[in-house]
């Protein structure tokens, strides 16, 4: 009787175990397995871009002598918005005389090169939409801005001393653009507004008279030519009137 009690008691609460057991097994929610976390954008050196995209060794020496590089740099890979630079060629460089960049302090300098790059990534179809919202600030701050115009899908823009455009995309790939211009961005704010005038066109060289038309020369030899016959029948006649004369006198004389 004793040992009766014992094996319900034991066989109860081995039952009660395993039901709990069961219930936790049946009523727990299935855990779906947590998305993994988007891979980091890679890391856009600008050095290298601007090294191996095409002839910007000027453009880049100054951005890293004033170190706008490393504002660059950060805007590019540590902001949402991304970065675009519109990068200058060598003889852009080669051929700007007046105003020069050498007199400028070293303040003004970064001012100058933060001056070629907006804070935020645009393709070259959104600067249809951007040419209405000129002017458009730069990285070098609110007075620095620049006024954008879209020809028949050509980007032009204008810093009020120079006016240039797009000539080709070197690199488009968000976070980053870098476009290729043909003269150096001089802001108002640093050069001011007394810009000088373009200067007019050379004037065209005089035609000169077609081959086939007379010559004064010609028309001049061509109407002396009956005065000349002329001049000619006269003498003629004088010279007969003497003759005559003359013999008329030696008739008479004999």
């Amino acid at each position: 009787m004793e040992y009766t009690m014992i094996f319900m008691v034991s066989s109860t609460i081995v039952l009660l175990c395993c039901t709990s057991a069961y219930a936790q097994i049946v009523g727990s929610p299935s855990l779906s397995p947590s998305p993994a976390p988007a891979p980091a954008p890679d890391f856009v050196n600008l050095t290298d871009l601007l090294t191996v995209a095409g002839p910007f060794h000027t453009f880049l020496s100054y951005l890293e002598s004033t170190k706008v590089i490393e504002t660059f740099q950060n805007q590019a890979n540590n902001t949402e918005e991304g970065i675009t630079i519109f990068v200058p060629k060598d003889d852009a460089f080669s051929s700007l005389k007046k105003p020069s960049l050498s007199n400028l302090t070293a303040d003004q300098l970064k001012s100058v090169f933060l001056f070629h790059a907006l804070s935020h990534y645009y393709s070259l179809a959104e600067f249809k939409n951007l040419s209405q919202l000129s002017p458009v600030g730069t990285l070098a701050g609110g007075q620095y801005t620049l006024n954008f115009t879209d020809v028949s899908g050509t980007v032009h823009l204008s810093s009020g001393w120079a006016n240039t455009k797009v000539s080709s995309s070197v690199h488009s790939t968000d976070p980053v653009a870098i476009y290729q211009i043909d003269k150096v961005l001089l802001p108002e704010a640093i050069f001011g507004t007394d810009i000088p005038p373009t200067p007019a066109p050379a004037p065209s060289p005089d035609i000169a008279p077609a081959a086939d038309a007379p010559s004064d020369e010609k028309s001049g030899s061509g109407s002396s030519s009956p005065s000349s016959s002329s001049y000619r029948i006269i003498s003629w006649g004088v010279w007969s009137h003497l003759v005559f004369a003359i013999s008329g006198g030696l008739v008479l004389f004999l």
